[in-house]
């Protein structure tokens, strides 16, 4: 078996700073350090295709450019990298997203995945006109997945559910290959959809512990319809030559959340109807900068002006590729990571970790491609940015 790793588009901006927001909070100014051009972009997933990342995640909300436009754009100066596209249900009717994922497939050659957010913040999907409550909101995802993988099988779809009806829907073209669904979400109600519709289910970097007993719940509930899912973790990493480099690296990024922003942003995330973001804001205690290292080299600070993803794995490439063994032990087949900034942490990674995983035989280059090991290889993206 071959571990999958891709990584993160930062839509939001980037910088040599934590890029903060989300979860209905908007992004920090470091996010203007590094505008989400699409020539930036565009170098970020070049980088990332050639590292062998399979894919790229782009997250959705106000807080981001949208994920739609942006990764066709992008999709057009790459070649072989997917884009993992996040976008909300609520938002679009199910047969125009069958309709433009289907489009999407064709024009880049079958490079679509699709991350399906339900959306865990009223007062922002309010602003967009939703005006569901959360547990509606699930129902209606699932009513949403229903239509769309029926067109994508080439099926004429009749659905007159809760929240939302069809009526003789066909796509002239179905997308091939269909696109795989990923999904993530805490409460009992993701659970019911994640179960009946997805591909894999994403989970934020929670301690092991806690991501074995997330695992164990979707397996189970998945059995029950008489499927199986996969499964993939979302993180952050700071990875270096050595554990004291990455560290400093760690202590640098916590040294510029000043104490009036993590408050700003503390007090936003605290009404998040989110349960997955309420088990992120658990790991640090709603903003103690003090025991931040949770678990053996996972860290919860990007969680203090960040909302969503709010743990990173720290330290030598070594020991990260010692806790990404120990996630895909319980079952995590699929790893999305960022790092800031992340056209330089991209190498980090992928000349890094990768080898080291590659030479254990856990990860082979998607391409056929033989990655060097970091001590070979000079660090490549230290100038490139600008």
């Amino acid at each position: 078996m071959s571990l999958t790793f891709h990584w993160f588009l930062p839509t939001n901006g980037d910088s040599r700073h934590v890029v903060g927001g989300g979860h209905g909070t908007p992004a920090t100014k470091s996010g203007r350090d590094r505008p989400p051009t699409v020539a930036y972009l565009s170098q970020i997933a070049r980088a990332a295709e050639d590292l062998g990342f399979v894919g790229a995640l782009t997250p959705t909300g106000a807080w981001c450019e949208d994920a739609w436009l942006t990764t066709a754009l992008v999709s057009q100066n790459t070649e072989r990298l997917k884009f993992l596209v996040a976008f909300r249900p609520g938002f679009v009717s199910p047969t125009l997203a069958a309709q433009m994922a289907s489009t999407f497939q064709r024009q880049t050659g079958g490079r679509l995945l699709l991350n399906v957010v339900t959306g865990g913040e009223s007062h922002e999907q309010r602003a967009y006109g939703d005006f569901l409550d959360k547990e509606a909101r699930y129902r209606r995802t699932g009513e949403f997945l229903e239509i769309v993988r029926g067109l994508w099988e080439g099926k004429t779809v009749d659905l007159s559910g809760e929240h939302l009806r069809v009526e003789d829907a066909r796509l002239a073209r179905v997308p091939d290959p269909v696109p795989e669904v990923y999904f993530g979400g805490s409460s009992p109600i993701a659970g019911e959809v994640a179960a009946r519709h997805v591909d894999v289910y994403l989970t934020w970097g929670e301690p092991p512990t806690q991501v074995a007993g997330k695992i164990a719940w979707i397996r189970k509930l998945a059995a029950q319809e008489g499927r199986s899912v996969r499964f993939g973790i979302r993180l952050h990493v700071i990875t270096r030559d050595t554990s004291e480099q990455a560290w400093t690296e760690a202590e640098r990024l916590l040294a510029g959340f000043d104490a009036e922003t993590v408050r700003q942003v503390q007090a936003g995330l605290a009404r998040s109807e989110s349960e997955g973001q309420q088990r992120m804001l658990a790991l640090h205690g709603g903003g103690n900068r003090d025991g931040l290292e949770i678990h053996p080299n996972l860290w919860a600070g990007v969680g203090l002006v960040r909302g969503g993803a709010g743990t990173a794995l720290v330290g030598s490439h070594t020991e990260v590729a010692e806790r990404i063994k120990e996630y895909a032990a319980l079952g995590i087949e699929e790893f999305i990571f960022s790092g800031y900034p992340h056209l330089e942490e991209a190498y980090w990674f992928g000349e890094g970790v990768l080898p080291k995983l590659q030479a254990q035989g856990l990860w082979r280059h998607p391409y056929g491609q033989q990655v060097a090991p970091a001590a070979q290889v000079p660090f490549a993206g230290g100038g490139s940015a600008r």
